[in-house]
């Protein structure tokens, strides 16, 4: 009888740690060491990271689950001039400017369901919306833990015209670079597959401008509601989860029916 208790109490646990696990902030560390890593970045905006090269380096980007003193602003149910606010640094968008639909994509380089949604679904959802121009989509930047903030200052770091497929090439390649401990050069492997020189990426890692610009795109995320990635707004819905391209098919279509322009970006309040 004890035997069967102890049983029915372990698989409880098992399944309790799988159900927290499945939310998508969910690094490629091992459990351990991400709890471990987030723990050192909660409650700091620019935390110093010691990597396996020894340098302290900033990272803009502390766990997205802590509040700051003073608690956290939400808006409550953010409008499209809201969402479509732009910062300091310019928007990484794709397809028509002015077109009916606009979806927002949260990610983490370090997220495998980001990892997922751009290998399965982002190819169709180009195709299908994107290339015919029915849909904008702008991806911005959530990074979640160390290793992901300092991939994501490498990938802004790319030309434009390259940024998308270093993007693709940070999560495909998420298990030779993504670690416990901040590594360049692994990091630094990856940038260089689309040009990047090793003084390029030095000197990026010490754009203070552009940090803060990826830090407001964080902040400006958390106060949209946004919460773990990958999160999307469809027009002006917030859906924190993974969509499949028949989900994107309902939010969309109606909206492509009822002809609503989508609003143009406006600057912040």
């Amino acid at each position: 009888m004890i035997h069967i208790r102890r049983n029915t109490v372990l698989s409880a646990a098992i399944l309790g740690l799988t159900i927290w696990l499945g939310g998508c902030s969910a690094d490629l560390l091992p459990q351990t060491a991400k709890l471990s890593q987030e723990a050192s970045t909660a409650g700091s905006a620019y935390p110093s990271i010691s990597a396996d090269t020894k340098e302290e380096m900033p990272n803009p980007f502390g766990d997205p689950h802590a509040k700051p003193s003073g608690g956290r602003e939400v808006i409550d149910q953010p409008t499209k001039a809201d969402i479509l606010a732009v910062g300091p640094l310019p928007e990484m968008s794709w397809g028509n400017a002015n077109a009916p639909v606009t979806i927002v994509k949260y990610a983490s380089l370090t997220c495998q369901h980001c990892k997922r949604f751009h290998a399965e679904t982002f190819p169709e959802l180009k195709r299908a919306y994107i290339d015919t121009g029915k849909v904008r989509f702008i991806l911005r930047e959530f990074p979640i833990g160390r290793t992901s903030g300092m991939a994501t200052i490498a990938l802004r770091c790319a030309p434009p015209d390259k940024y998308l497929e270093l993007y693709g090439k940070f999560l495909n390649q998420q298990t030779a670079w993504v670690s416990q401990e901040v590594r360049l050069d692994p990091i630094f492997a990856v940038a260089q597959q689309v040009g990047m020189t090793r003084a390029q990426f030095d000197a990026c890692r010490e754009n203070q401008g552009m940090i803060e610009g990826l830090k407001w795109i964080k902040d400006r995320g958390r106060k949209l509601g946004i919460i773990g990635t990958p999160n999307f707004f469809v027009g002006d819905k917030l859906v924190k989860s993974v969509l499949t391209m028949a989900e994107i098919r309902a939010l969309v279509e109606p909206q492509l029916q009822s002809g609503s322009p989508a609003s143009a970006a406006v600057q912040p309040q």
